[in-house]
């Protein structure tokens, strides 16, 4: 379990009311999904099966849902083939095991289009609008509809509507923003080396008659103009990841596996054998706690092997506390000397700490310190409050041990002659 999917946990475990007033300060965005896991957890308290099981359910109804569509369009073998095509795709096998919402948004944007193409437009804004309260920038997903659409007047009603429903819920997560995702920088040469070999391979796939017309318009929208928006809205407010706009796989799906199923010629299925080794390698890794940046649950075993009860504990920065929040029988029995207040009481993820002089006066007095810290190569945190933690360290203690464990580091700190 890495880091966000510890932030799903501990959040789906507080009282509904404490999540409340959780989503007014923070995380506003995520807040329907958080509620629907909150009921998860109430109905089956099942761990890591439970935190994910939601997102696997997910990934299987989008894909269904690609190839509803492309049966729609082009028949049984492009439905076959395009739903298939969808699965295997890395970044969706990737969101399909991880406990956040970015596969349920995917599945709610797929089955819009769907319902879109059906003109069942009641259906088309109820479904949109959950993806939308799911995670706001499946709203983009209109942009790419209102070209397949051309504007219907069902379109323009069902728009409004979810724009309107929207509103709030973006009215406060603009108040968030910059807390949200003030980590953020603007799309790097590789974000932009990526959204150009999509384009490149959705334009190339949608040349020729292999693709229904119909498809086309379908598709070359929806993988283009979602994240090539977002992006560009991110030179100015930088908002883009790529896990934001994970629908828009669905269309190179739908364009990939109408081909695929055109082909006549052994060309295009040895290209698809081929694809499918490194694919199938990168699946494999995925399913490695090296995949992702680090792993609350390796954490808070080594902590266990390292701590007694009583010992100080303090992160380093303090925004790592989420690597223990998710093991409370652990974090109860260490003694944290920077919180002033815990996430509850202060109605944040990380809780809140104290003036660095507090901080320092308690760490001076601590026989012990087990103290959690980013790998070596992360860049130190500049906040008064860091800078104490790691001056105080230094000049009051020993250092006892460091041990590295995946994106983390565990150093037991001891005063002077006191290590084992």
């Amino acid at each position: 379990m890495w880091r966000d999917e510890s932030v799903t946990w501990q959040v789906a475990h507080r009282p509904l009311g404490g999540t409340a007033e959780l989503l007014g300060q923070v995380d506003a965005v995520h807040g329907l999904y958080y509620l629907l896991m909150h009921a998860v957890f109430q109905a089956w308290e099942g761990g890591l099966w439970a935190l994910r099981l939601p997102s696997v359910a997910a990934t299987a109804l989008a894909a269904a849902g690609v190839a509803a569509i492309a049966h729609r369009l082009a028949g049984e073998r492009a439905a076959l083939c395009s739903g298939a095509v969808y699965a295997v795709l890395p970044p969706v096998q990737m969101y399909a095991q991880e406990g956040r919402s970015y596969a349920l948004v995917a599945a709610a944007v797929v089955w819009a289009t769907y319902l879109m193409l059906r003109e069942r437009w009641a259906a088309y804004t109820a479904v949109l609008l959950v993806g939308c309260w799911l995670h706001e920038f499946a709203a983009l997903a209109l942009l790419a509809h209102a070209v397949t659409a051309r504007r219907s007047r069902g379109w323009r009603w069902s728009a409004a509507v979810v724009v309107l429903l929207l509103l709030p819920l973006a009215a406060v997560s603009v108040r968030q923003a910059e807390r949200q995702l003030g980590w953020l920088g603007r799309p790097s040469w590789q974000d932009w080396a990526a959204y150009g070999v999509l384009a490149a391979a959705v334009l190339l796939l949608a040349r020729g008659a292999a693709a229904p017309r119909e498809l086309v318009r379908v598709a070359v929208p929806l993988a283009l103009l979602p994240p090539g928006l977002l992006m560009a809205i991110s030179l100015v407010h930088p908002w883009y990841v790529d896990r934001y706009v994970l629908y828009a796989l669905a269309g190179l799906a739908l364009l990939a596996g109408t081909r695929l199923a055109a082909a006549r010629r052994p060309g295009p299925w040895l290209l698809t054998a081929a694809l499918l080794v490194p694919f199938g390698w990168w699946s494999v890794w995925l399913r490695t706690p090296e995949s992702r940046k680090d792993d609350v649950l390796a954490v808070a075993a080594a902590v266990r092997e390292r701590a007694r009860p009583g010992d100080a504990v303090l992160f380093m920065p303090s925004r790592r506390r989420e690597w223990l929040l998710s093991s409370p029988e652990l974090y109860g029995t260490l003694h944290d000397l920077a919180l002033a207040r815990t996430p509850a009481a202060s109605r944040s993820l990380q809780g809140t700490e104290l003036p660095a002089e507090q901080i320092r006066a308690r760490l001076v007095g601590a026989p012990r310190v087990v103290a959690l810290l980013d790998p070596a190569d992360q860049p130190l945190d500049a906040y008064p409050g860091e800078a104490v933690k790691r001056q105080t360290l230094a000049s009051h203690f020993d250092l006892c041990s460091v041990d590295e464990v995946r994106g983390a580091r565990i150093a037991v700190y001891a005063q002077p002659g006191q290590c084992p």
